[in-house]
């Protein structure tokens, strides 16, 4: 095994299309991410991922972390043994050996069938029918109006056939296409499956300056092309449920008496076929002397009260009691850790598991107690529609 070369001469996807079943076929885990407004492309492979017991992310070698939505449950990480970047459509790096498969691809490009994954066993049918999550909104209201909980968010799933031309590859930079503004990725691991996402939230990122990020997004109305974002009016409900998540952040800050902070919104933003309000908050790490700040958020941080609930502990029970299905990582977090000396972790939502000839989607709506659960239906199928239209182009 030898080290790719002539990098610029390979695009990425020629590389991916070789690289990919490589690693599926020697069973290796890999990482694929775009970060939002970036032209840049990463992928990342390890023959065995490992265990993350809530390690130090400042200190991290760099791999790429996968967490399910439970924060009881174990956390996955994929050390970069190998690591490539792409520039504008092409490989300019790679670090580490590769296997024969690529190390040939610079003097040999030959065409493939349909890029295969790690797919684990199809469960038993957990597509939500309308009537079924609109009882289960209607239960979130009731425990709100009883005092019982500040906002709930409940989730919901849909199962659909993935049709015969369904290609791995081709999806991945059809959403970097489709959707700018959003993280986009692929996790495919042995041990998990493959999941695919494009999601608009950041939970932590810290930056080679260390500054430290986070965002409070709540509020979801539909977006089509040519609305003007200064015009856009926001319902009592989803004005209340973003100013939740903005306090929920505070709270954090507050338990670890961090006090120098920038606020910044809430502003309308777009996130695909929808628009959200959004809140940007950073911080100096060191000019506050907080060095492992994006560590400790992390923890403080997941689950946000906008993928579960507020207050977090008997939300969590009652989504475990009442969803009626296992989240896996829905609604979890994942990203890069120390890739380019900067950590970027972001909620695991609008996103889908994928199956042999299926795939599964998730999406899920804040309940606060004006909620209709007509509307919170359809909020959920506003947000399938991120990757349904993938699936279906």
């Amino acid at each position: 095994m030898e080290k790719i070369k002539q990098a610029g001469s390979i695009s990425v996807k020629d590389f991916l299309s070789l690289a990919l079943p490589a690693y599926f076929e020697k069973d290796f885990s890999f990482a694929l991410w775009r970060l939002p407004k970036s032209s840049t492309v990463y992928l990342a492979a390890c023959p065995t991922p490992r265990p993350w017991a809530d390690g130090v992310l400042e200190e991290s070698e760099p791999g790429f972390l996968f967490s399910p939505f439970d924060p009881t449950q174990g956390k996955i990480f994929l050390p970069a043994d190998e690591l490539y970047t792409f520039e504008n459509g092409q490989l300019c790096s790679g670090d580490g050996s590769s296997p024969d498969h690529i190390r040939e691809l610079s003097v040999k490009k030959e065409t493939r069938g349909k890029t295969k994954y790690h797919a684990s066993t199809l469960p038993r049918s957990i597509s939500s029918e309308a009537s079924q999550f609109q009882q289960l909104v209607s239960k979130c209201k009731e425990e709100i109006l009883n005092g019982r909980f500040e906002k709930i968010v409940p989730s919901r799933t849909k199962q659909t056939n993935l049709p015969d031309e369904f290609d791995l590859i081709k999806s991945f930079h059809l959403l970097c296409e489709l959707y700018p503004h959003a993280m986009i990725s692929i996790v495919s691991c042995p041990e998990t499956g493959t999941w695919v996402g494009a999601t608009p939230e950041m939970l932590v990122s810290v930056n080679k300056e260390q500054i430290f990020h986070t965002v409070a997004i709540a509020g979801t109305q539909a977006f089509t092309e040519g609305m003007n974002l200064k015009t856009i009016s926001w319902t009592q409900k989803d004005i209340e449920e973003q100013a939740l998540v903005e306090r929920y952040i505070i709270s954090c800050f507050k338990k670890i008496r961090l006090r120098e902070y920038e606020e910044h919104g809430p502003k309308t933003i777009i996130a695909g076929n929808v628009l959200h309000l959004k809140t940007d908050f950073r911080v100096d790490m060191t000019a506050t002397n907080f060095p492992l700040l994006g560590s400790t958020m992390l923890q403080l941080l997941h689950p946000t009260s906008a993928v579960c609930g507020m207050p977090l502990a008997p939300s969590l029970e009652f989504l475990k009691e009442h969803e009626g299905y296992n989240r896996q990582f829905y609604s979890g977090y994942l990203g890069p850790v120390n890739v380019d000396l900067e950590s970027h972790i972001y909620v695991n939502i609008r996103c889908m598991q994928l199956f042999e000839n299926e795939a599964i989607l998730y999406a899920g709506a804040g309940v606060m107690a004006d909620s209709d659960p007509e509307k919170e239906w359809s909020e959920t199928e506003m947000k399938l529609n991120t990757l349904l239209r993938i699936i279906e182009k």
